[in-house]
This record gives structure tokens, C-alpha cells and sequence, in this order.
């Protein structure tokens, strides 16, 4: 808690220079802080010295006795009063006589609850009659702010443990009373060993201190009283006078009354409306003007309602709900709430219905999916109503974002038999989307999209449209690219047949996504053509999936510039046409897209983030989880790669997007190269093409070929390894596919080192380092130029560059070598920390005799060599013995003994340590690290 501003007054009062006395007034609800507050004022350095230091409290747990009279002298003396509205009127008294004759020297302090004062407003019972040499100041003690409660949290659970939303539920739920807030953080900690969600905030109930005092303070109201405060525990929200009088069932005289005397006990207060601010924004007792009442801690609420007996409980909810009603406009998702627990199972329903439309059309798909979650859950609704509800909940669901709980509720209903066949193909489609798009079940998600397409042909082509046309996208394992063209054209006929726009606008996006995925250049102009601006919302949420789709198309192609464009324009429209799910996408696009294009600084803390924000979302995290992947690969840290790569939410799995699991799988195909199994390397490339060649979109073989033809090359597969290069040549045909052209020519070029042709190697090295360069992609640049600089120094001959051209014995040699230097800087500076040693590693093998240290070992002393730091770096990582020596061109016996010398000099007890021991002994980073 921040210190007041009067305590740096109140210390000077206590030096022996000041001379005049002072009086503060520390008014604060209970559990706002209070004691704690002059706990730390009485333990304060400055406070210590004063020549007396007085203090008691009165209650329960009071302690000392009030003096008769203060100490004699003109020493200062402190003077703390700790709740003073439980002092009795004797003790009031004599404490209104030592304020009206203060001696010198004096400091006060005194504090207490305005809601439980005899008399409003005078802390010591009746007015003092304070001397004029007296200053007397008043504070309040405010609740926490959202801030507040969120260093509590993180204090209490640790840092970034707490979701934003369970910090605001924890916030909304207690009032920012700070006791209440320490409360349910203690149940929350003792019962919730992850991160703590608003799921959990909620499932920690009403403290018990909270609930006692609420309980107790509504037990000491006249019986005839009580509903009044019933009433407000019901209604759960701030409500005026006349609806609590309504809801309690007490004439305008009686409620008046009764409410008059619940504010004088303390079990309501005048609180403030949402999002009122100033002195009526407190949330306590003594605030005033906002003509509504309820508890000023509205978690309180829940026990007193936990404490009614059921009928009355249902008859309170049962004039709630007339009350409800009557309101302009009508609290639909209230008033449901109200029906159901006064058990009006069709005006419930009724309710249930408007509340969800009404959601859905503003955009708040997550409020009307667990809306009708709830609902449909309930035995009670009948098969009409969930005939109603069911595609409801369908249609938000797809729009909005996962819940396993949806899915379970969907697959449960479209097995009912007394569905229509219409509404059962509906929820089939709905459900098929869901397990495709967001659960990451596409086997399953497939057959039932396909179910619903032959079921709702006939009568609604309009759905048998939307069916077909999710059918159509390719980025799903199993089917063919032809296959997928055959959906498209079926869903542009039933399109045509249903005669809705909206139908038609949704098979345009996905013709024109289905176009790009595949780098048919024809895709651009339809995606040119979609209405953007059109009036209905419905439209403007499919071209903004449109968008979103397009951008991620535009990144497999190697459009970063148009990527980041559509990107803009696609999120945008997300946010202003209500479509969440769509938006989830598109952040994990970029995501791929800062890989692709170079901005690494920080890219892997932004993944982990995603990861976690989309944990019950694996077909939305897979983006995130594969450049993390793509990452630990670059820097070194292989089993964090593997991690990423191979468990069981992995982009490689079988449930994986097309392009994904063959970018991870070329991953992992170097990994093993550089392992020296050259076997699994063969396997999994092998296993891999032969999916996306099953596939037939050659565009997303870019970050596959060049590690797969690599791979067979080593495995004496030159025969595999022409046909690769072939397949994926004539694939290409034809296609604006940039990134995946750069691909082939780095194939090409692998193959023909391996055919013994370093001339030709070299100059499709540079053409693929050129192509990328343009995009711009600056690993994969690094990384084939690198490759044509090693090329010219293992061959000793260079590109042929006409007239410019070097000559083979120097001037090749000499770009070669410049070229080398210059990648293994640029790796570095990405962050490459594995590239870059490994492209250091093979410029020093190949140095100048001249540039090369003299004969004999020269002395480093205690600090590391070049040698040893490179592999410090690389240990540090986790990479074997043998997987250094196969990167540093060294025998595992000579990389063993540089480990030993580093972890000696560094003073390291393991290899995990050396990466930190070695950049603290520099005192910088020297691993360009993001």
C-alpha cells in the first residue's frame, strides 16, 4: 500500500521543531487496510523516536487502555487509535476531551469504519470541539485499484501467474477491499497449482471472514427487515429502493424502512454505478448520490443468497424477474438467470433465446456460447427448444472460439433422432468446422463435414454450400489438391442454387483461399473482388477470414510485404466485425511471418505468450509452436527443438496443417543430418514428401526440399533425390510462388554439389540467396549463401560472373571468404547462435595461411579461446559432444577437451551453465539472442 501523503506531515509533527499538534482522521470500510496502515506508521524509523508512542484499539482484539491524561512535557508523543466506532460512549467522551485541549507535540492518529458509526459522519460519537491551533485531516482509505490487485496476485501467486481476467474478476468480485482480495487469493493458491484463470477466482467461493461479517451484520436487522437485504443478494447487482421494495414483496412504506435500517447496519450500502467515478465511485458505505444499493463488497452477495431457504430463494428470483422485465431495455441474460431459479422452465428459455441473439448479433460470441452451453446442458429443456438453441450455439462457435464443452454439447445433440434432418445437418456442419478448425481432430471434422454436405444438399443448399466449401480447403492431411477442387466446384453450385449472398460471399472467400494456397496467381483478383465494406456484418466476417487466409497464404509464398498488408486490413476487420476466432488465426500468421521476414528480437517470448493464450486451441497454437521449434534449431537448444516439434500437439503430427508439418519436418530432417543419423534423416524426409506429394500443393515444399534432397543425397539416394527435384519442379509450374522457386534452386543446387558439379552448385546457391534476399528472408539468405561461400572453398573455383568474375586462385577465394565473414555476422545478429558458429567454424578452416595464428599453443591463461568459447556457446545449448564436433568440423575427443577447459576456467559445475558463466565473464551477450 502506497504511503498517504499526511504521514510525511505527521513525522514532522513528531520532530522536536514543530510545535503544533495534529489530528488524522483514517476512515476506511472493513478489510480495507487500515490496520495495516498504522502498523507501518508505528514501526516507521521516525515514528520510533518520538518520546512516547500510545496505542490501543478497542473491539474483540483491543489491546491498552485510553490515559486519562497525555504524557507531561513538550516531548512529542504519538498517539494511535485504532477503531474507534466500537469505543463505548465513556471512552468517546474522554477522548473528545484530549483532543479539545492537545497538548504541544502531539500527533493523532485515529481510525475507524464510517459504516459502523453510531452517529454518521463523527468518529467520537458527538462533535469535538477541536482548538484552533489544531490541524485535523481526514483520509480515506480507497480499495485497491485494478493494479493493485494484480502486485497482490503476483505477489501471492507469482508473477504473470494470474490471467488478466482473473485479475479483473478478483477485482470486480471483491471491490478492491483489500482483506477480501488476500482472502480468495489464499483459496486460490492452496487450490490451484497452475495458473489461475477467472474460472478459478470464481470456484473459490465467498471467504469466510466475508461471508460471517455479511451473514452477521444481516442477522442483526429486525426480521421484519431482513428481505430487504434477501432482496439485493438475489438481484446480485445495484438496484434502486423501489426494486428492492419490489423483489423483497414489502410495501414502498415497509421496504423504505427496511432499507433505511440495512444501511444503518452496515448490510447495504449506497454504492456506485458502473463506471462512476469520484467519491460515489468508493464502493463503500458513506459514498453518496447514486440512488442505488447493494453490498459494498459484491461477493458478499453469494452468501447471504447461500443462506436463503429454497422456496424463499424461488420466490425472490420469481419477482426479480417481474422486475427485470419491466426494465428498458430488457437484461435478457439476467432475466434468463432469474426464470430459471424461480423455475419458469419456457419464460426461461424464452429468455435463454433473446439473451443469445442478441450476444451474437453484437458480436459477444463467447457470452452466448456459454450461454446456451449452460442452457442446453440442463435435462429440462425440451426437444423443441433444443432444436431452437442448438444451432444457436453451433453458429457461435465456429465464429467464436473453442470449448470442449460445446463440442461435447454438439455431439451429443446431432445424435438425437428427434431432431429435423435440416437442424441435425446444421449442427453436423457446425460441429465438423469446430473439430477441423479449432479442436484438431480434421479425420474426424472431415466426416462430419462431409456427412453434412449429403444430408442438407437437397433441402438447404445454402448449408450444403458452407459444408462443401470447408471441404475445399487444402490445408488439411488426407485429401487431395483435386479433391479439394472438386468441393469447390460443388460448393459454388449450391451457392448458386441457395441464392444468398451471404452463401455466395462465403464460397468466394474460400475460392479465393483455395487459389493462393496453392500459388495460383488468379487468387489475388478474387480476393480483390470481396465487399469489405459491405452493411452486413455476417459478409464482413467473411472477408475478414478471407483476409486472414490470404495473409497466411501470402507467407508460405513468400509475399511478406502483402502478407503484412493483408494482415492489417484482416485483423482490423476482425475487431469491428466481432470474429475472435478469425483474429486468433491471423496473430498466429504473424507470428510466422516475423520468422520468415527476420524480427526474432523477442519473437520466442511472443510464441510462448500465444502458446499459452491458446493452450485448448492446438490448430490455432500450431504457428506459434513450430517457430518456436524453428527457433531452438537456430540457436542451438535441439532438445527444447525437438520439444516443440515432436509432442503431441507438434505441427508434425497427423492432425497437423499440410504446410506446417512439412516445414517442421524439414526441421527435423537437419536436426538429424547434424546428428549423423543419416537413416532417420532419409526416413523422415522420405515420409514427409511422400504427404505433400499425396497433397499436390508443391508451393509448401520451400522449407522441406532443400533438407529432404540433402538427406537422400547422404544416404547414396541420388536416383530419390532427382526425382525430388523433378516432382518438385513440374509442381511448380506456373505458380507465383516466390519463396518456393528460392526452394527448388536450393535443392537444385544441394543435388548438384552432390552430382560433382561446384560451378553450378555456387551459381544456384547465389540464384536462391538473390530470391530471398528480395523477399526479404534473411535466415534462408544467411543460410544458401553461406552455403555458396563454402561451396568455392571446398572447390576451389568460383561463380562465373562474366567480365567481374575473380580469378579461381585469389579473387574467389577472397569473396568467398568475405562472404563467409559477412554471414556469419548476419546469424549472429538474427540469433542464429548455431549457424554462426558453424559458419565461423568453416572460415577458419579455410583461412589464409598467412591470416592463421603462428606455430605452438599461445597462452589465454584463465580466459577462454576463440575455440573454447565457440563450444561453451554450444554446450551451454545442450547439444552433445558429437553434435558440436559434426557443427565445429572436430572429433568428439577435442570438443571433450574443450568443455573441460571452459567448465575449469569458468568455474561451471555443468555443461548447462557454461552459456551464462561464459556471458558473465564477458559482462555482455555475445549471443545475438532474441
Amino acid at each position: 500500500m502506497r504511503e498517504p501523503a499526511w504521514a510525511g506531515r505527521l513525522r514532522w509533527a513528531l520532530t522536536a521543531l514543530a510545535r503544533e499538534p495534529l489530528l488524522v482522521l483514517v476512515a476506511g470500510a472493513a478489510g480495507t487496510g487500515k490496520s495495516h496502515l498504522t502498523q507501518r506508521l508505528l514501526e516507521h524509523p521516525e515514528t520510533r523516536r518520538a518520546a512516547a508512542r500510545l496505542h490501543w484499539a478497542y473491539g474483540p482484539a483491543g489491546h491498552g487502555t485510553p490515559p486519562e491524561e497525555l504524557p507531561e512535557g513538550d516531548a512529542p508523543v504519538l498517539l494511535v487509535v485504532e477503531d474507534v466506532h466500537r469505543a463505548a460512549p465513556e471512552e468517546l467522551a474522554r477522548l473528545r476531551g484530549l483532543l479539545a485541549r492537545p497538548r504541544p507535540g502531539l500527533a493523532a492518529v485515529v481510525t475507524y469504519r464510517p459504516e459502523e458509526l453510531a452517529a454518521p459522519e463523527l468518529p467520537f460519537g458527538a462533535p469535538v470541539d477541536y482548538p484552533s491551533g489544531l490541524t485535523v485531516l481526514r483520509h480515506r482509505v480507497e480499495p485497491w485499484t485494478p493494479e493493485q490487485v494484480r502486485q497482490a496476485a503476483s505477489a501471492a501467486l507469482g508473477a504473470e501467474c494470474c490471467t488478466p481476467e482473473a485479475v479483473d474478476r478478483l477485482w470486480r468480485r471483491s471491490g478492491g477491499v483489500a482483506q477480501v482480495v488476500l482472502d480468495l487469493l489464499a483459496v486460490v493458491r492452496d487450490a490451484t497449482p497452475r495458473r489461475c484463470t477467472a474460472a478459478e477466482v470464481d470456484a473459490a467461493g465467498v471467504p469466510v471472514r466475508l461471508a460471517e461479517r455479511a451473514l452477521g451484520r444481516t442477522a442483526a436487522l429486525a426480521p421484519e427487515h431482513r428481505p430487504v437485504v434477501w432482496a439485493a443478494a438475489v438481484l446480485g447487482e445495484p438496484a434502486t429502493g423501489a426494486e428492492l421494495s419490489a423483489v423483497a414483496g414489502l410495501a414502498p412504506e415497509q421496504g423504505r424502512a427496511a432499507l433505511v435500517a440495512a444501511l444503518a447496519g452496515a448490510a447495504l450500502a449506497e454504492v456506485a454505478e458502473p463506471g462512476a467515478e469520484g467519491d460515489d465511485a468508493c464502493g463503500y458505505g458513506g459514498c453518496g448520490g447514486s440512488g442505488r444499493y447493494g453490498f459494498a463488497v459484491p461477493l458478499a452477495a453469494r452468501a447471504v443468497h447461500r443462506a436463503l431457504p429454497g422456496p424463499v430463494r424461488e420466490e425472490l428470483h420469481g419477482r426479480a424477474a417481474d422486475v427485470l422485465a419491466g426494465r428498458q431495455p430488457v437484461p435478457w441474460p439476467a432475466l434468463a438467470q432469474h426464470r430459471r431459479a424461480s423455475g419458469r422452465v419456457r419464460p426461461w428459455l424464452r429468455a435463454v433465446e433473446q439473451a443469445a441473439r442478441q450476444a451474437a448479433d453484437a458480436g459477444r460470441h463467447q457470452e452466448a456460447i456459454g450461454l446456451l452451453e449452460r442452457t442446453l446442458a440442463s435435462p429440462a429443456v425440451p426437444p423443441t427448444a433444443r432444436a431452437r438453441l442448438a444451432p444457436m450455439l453451433a453458429r457461435s462457435a465456429v465464429v467464436g472460439l473453442r470449448s470442449d464443452q460445446t463440442v461435447e454439447v454438439l455431439s451429443q445433440v446431432v445424435e438425437d433422432e428427434a431432431l429435423p434432418a435440416a437442424v441435425r445437418g446444421e449442427l453436423r456442419l457446425d460441429l465438423g468446422l469446430l473439430l477441423c478448425n479449432q479442436v484438431g481432430r480434421g479425420s474426424q471434422g472431415w466426416g462430419e463435414l462431409e456427412r453434412a454436405a449429403a444430408e442438407l444438399r437437397t433441402g438447404r443448399p445454402d448449408l450444403a454450400a458452407r459444408a462443401m466449401s470447408a471441404l475445399a480447403m487444402p490445408y488439411w492431411p488426407g485429401a487431395t489438391l483435386a479433391t479439394h477442387l472438386e468441393w469447390l466446384a460443388g460448393a459454388e453450385e449450391a451457392a448458386a442454387d441457395s441464392g444468398e449472398e451471404l452463401v455466395r460471399t462465403a464460397v468466394h472467400v474460400n475460392r479465393a483461399g483455395v487459389a493462393l494456397s496453392y500459388g495460383d496467381p488468379r487468387g489475388w483478383k478474387l480476393l480483390a473482388d470481396l465487399p469489405a465494406e459491405h452493411a452486413d456484418r455476417r459478409v464482413r466476417q467473411h472477408v475478414a477470414r478471407g483476409l486472414c487466409n490470404a495473409a497466411d497464404s501470402a507467407v508460405w509464398l513468400g509475399h511478406y510485404g502483402r502478407a503484412e498488408r493483408l494482415l492489417s486490413d484482416g485483423l482490423a476487420l476482425c475487431k469491428k466485425s466481432g470474429a475472435p476466432y478469425t483474429e486468433q488465426t491471423g496473430l498466429g500468421a504473424r507470428l510466422l511471418l516475423e520468422w520468415n521476414n527476420g524480427r526474432w528480437a523477442g519473437l520466442a517470448a511472443r510464441c510462448e505468450a500465444f502458446v499459452t493464450a491458446t493452450a485448448d486451441m492446438p490448430v490455432i497454437a500450431a504457428d506459434a509452436r513450430m517457430v518456436l521449434g524453428l527457433l531452438s534449431v537456430a540457436q542451438g537448444e535441439w532438445r527444447r527443438a525437438a520439444s516443440w516439434l515432436t509432442e503431441q500437439t507438434a505441427p508434425t503430427t497427423g492432425h497437423a496443417a499440410a504446410p506446417l508439418a512439412a516445414a517442421s519436418s524439414g526441421a527435423l530432417v537437419r536436426m538429424a543430418l547434424v546428428r549423423q543419423d543419416v537413416a532417420q534423416a532419409a526416413a523422415t524426409a522420405r515420409d514427409a514428401w511422400d504427404r505433400l506429394a499425396e497433397k499436390g500443393v508443391w508451393v509448401w515444399a520451400a522449407d522441406l526440399a532443400p533438407w529432404a534432397v540433402e538427406a537422400l543425397c547422404h544416404a547414396d539416394d541420388l536416383h530419390g533425390a532427382r526425382a525430388m527435384v523433378d516432382a518438385y519442379a513440374t509442381g511448380l509450374d506456373g505458380l507465383d510462388a516466390p519463396c518456393a522457386h528460392a526452394g527448388l534452386d536450393w535443392a537444385r543446387a544441394v543435388l548438384a554439389e552432390a552430382d560433382g558439379e561446384p560451378a553450378r552448385a555456387v551459381e544456384l546457391y547465389r540464384a536462391a540467396s538473390t530470391a530471398f534476399e528480395r523477399m526479404p528472408r534473411p535466415y534462408a539468405q544467411a543460410l544458401t549463401a553461406e552455403a555458396a561461400a563454402r561451396c568455392v572453398l571446398e572447390a576451389g573455383d568460383g561463380p562465373e560472373a562474366g567480365e567481374d568474375a575473380a580469378d579461381p586462385q585469389g579473387g574467389d577465394r577472397a569473396w568467398a571468404i568475405a562472404e563467409l565473414t559477412a554471414c556469419a555476422g548476419r546469424l549472429s545478429e538474427l540469433g542464429a547462435m548455431w549457424d554462426a558458429a558453424r559458419a565461423r567454424s568453416v572460415l577458419r578452416a579455410h583461412q589464409p595461411l598467412e591470416e592463421r595464428r603462428p606455430p605452438g599453443r599461445p597462452s589465454y591463461g584463465a580466459q577462454l579461446s576463440p575455440r573454447e568459447q565457440e563450444v561453451a556457446e554450444l554446450a551451454g545449448t545442450g547439444l552433445t559432444n558429437k553434435e558440436i564436433a559434426s557443427t565445429l568440423h572436430l572429433s568428439p575427443r577435442t570438443v571433450e577437451q574443450h568443455v573441460a577447459r571452459a567448465m575449469r576456467k569458468l568455474g561451471t559445475a555443468s555443461r548447462q551453465e557454461l552459456a551464462t558463466a561464459r556471458d558473465d565473464a564477458e559482462g555482455t551477450d555475445t549471443t545475438g539472442r532474441p
